[in-house]
């Protein structure tokens, strides 16, 4: 550990908090949370240094199914520990939890190099190029979520089918329907706060349990990290409530898909580069060419921002989410909408990811799709569509599966130029057995329509 570290602040809270342990987590490649309590030697001794942790957090699928084909890790390797390094600067404490010292981490190599295949480390990735570039992405990430009056063994015990949601009917914004559940809703606002993931904006959605978030925006590594401890927060919080909360894009035909909503705008550290006080939009040039990578090139990206089978469920006309590489000005039928106003809240709101997203990825692909049209200077002439798609009538709409956007990323040289082709590689090869699980898999749409009859 270097001097520096060594007189880090969180060091001498972790010492003050009078507890004997700490919880340490970091993502898989699905973007769930994995993680253990550390005794305070050990959390001391992995300070200075890394702990080992086993390198399987990226070589099974979320059901912790092994995959057959990948080359990084796997059966072949024997899995192995790797190196996880705690990031200091992630400090916070769980007040679900008696305030147990709380924090993320990522994965090095052994000679101290970013492991290639960890999500946040994809991230800081693009974020040390846009450095090179002179400007700071800043980002605050949105989820629209599902509610359930479920525990872990009612959900077994109903074997997937009918899940029963804390509230019925379609009812967005309602207040009504937040009192219903008022102590689990003001034990996210409170909680969530003194977690370090403040909550801008929580209300109801359309359709019967579903919530919307707005977390507050933050420089991107930090926005990142409030969206996926938000994500295993809610579970944790709504546990106590008897509230299964699921972040699965489309968990039924009947209703509108759940989204991941990213807000970027680009800083030199002081001013919002993306506003333009002299342009008839109040887009900078800057502003243009990076909306102008994410039109040109964001497709490239889909399983970055589409990565399960059921997200694409979600991919419907008509069903709010957008399903062409479209933008407008404050048009929420676009896939990129620009909301051009202030100053301070110039941004550009990606529409296109689920709330099923690796936030790591998922901010990393539209930073990279982005800064690649700063970065080559790309000029923004698609024009903005007005309604719903009326001047996209040209536009290619979004590939319906997983496979077909596994096969455009794996090809994509702006994906691999920007991640890497270890992690190009290794995602592709985990979304294509994704694609195979669900090819073996017998759904009970196939048995209702064939089981009888054929």
């Amino acid at each position: 550990m270097t001097g520096k570290a060594k007189q880090h602040p969180a060091l001498e809270a972790v010492r003050q908090s009078g507890t004997g342990k700490v919880k340490v987590a970091v993502s898989d490649i699905d973007g769930v949370l994995r993680g253990k309590y550390l005794h305070l030697d050990k959390f001391f001794g992995a300070a200075e240094s890394s702990f080992g942790f086993c390198d399987v957090v990226f070589g099974w699928d979320s059901s912790d199914t092994c995959y057959d084909n990948t080359t990084l890790t796997g059966w072949h390797r024997g899995f192995p520990d790797a190196l996880a390094r705690i990031d200091l600067d992630t400090h916070r404490r769980v007040p679900w939890d008696n305030g147990v010292p709380f924090f993320l981490g990522d994965f090095v190599q052994a000679d101290g190099s970013p492991l290639p295949i960890c999500p946040r480390q994809t991230l800081k990735r693009v974020l040390k190029r846009a450095e090179k570039l002179g400007v700071q992405p800043m980002c605050g990430v949105e989820f629209e979520w599902f509610n359930f009056a479920e525990t872990p063994q009612s959900w077994a015990a109903k074997k997937g089918v009918d899940p029963q949601t804390i509230t019925p009917g379609m009812f967005g914004y309602s207040l009504l329907r937040m009192n219903h559940r008022r102590e689990y809703f003001n034990a996210l606002m409170d909680e969530m706060l003194a977690f370090g993931v403040p909550i801008e904006g929580l209300h109801t959605e359309t359709g019967p349990g579903v919530y919307e978030v707005a977390i507050l925006f933050s420089e991107a590594l930090e926005a990142a990290d409030r969206a996926v401890l938000f994500k295993t927060g809610a579970k944790e919080i709504g546990s106590r409530f008897g509230v299964m909360p699921s972040f699965m894009a489309k968990w039924s035909e009947k209703y509108p898909g759940c989204s991941g909503h990213i807000h970027q705008s680009l800083s030199d550290g002081k001013a919002n580069l993306f506003h333009g006080a002299g342009s008839p939009r109040s887009m900078s040039p800057l502003f243009e060419s990076y909306l102008a990578g994410q039109v040109a090139h964001m497709m490239e990206f889909g399983p970055m921002i589409w990565p399960t089978i059921n997200s694409y469920k979600r991919l419907v006309d008509g069903f709010w989410a957008p399903v062409k590489p479209t933008w407008g000005l404050d048009n929420r039928t676009a896939s990129f909408r620009v909301i051009a106003g202030s100053p301070k809240a110039t941004r550009l709101e990606t529409r296109c990811p689920g709330a099923d997203i690796n936030p790591y990825l998922a901010v990393a692909a539209v930073l990279a799709a982005g800064l690649n049209g700063v970065e080559k200077g790309l000029k923004l002439t698609a024009p903005p569509i007005t309604g719903t798609n009326e001047g996209a009538e040209n536009i290619a709409r979004a590939p319906r599966t997983l496979i077909e956007t596994t096969r455009i990323f794996q090809r994509s040289e702006v994906a691999r130029d920007w991640l890497g082709d270890d992690f190009v590689d290794h995602f592709a090869a985990t979304r294509e057995w994704e694609w195979r699980q669900w090819l073996d898999g017998v759904t009970d749409w196939e048995l209702k329509r064939y089981f009888e009859i054929i």
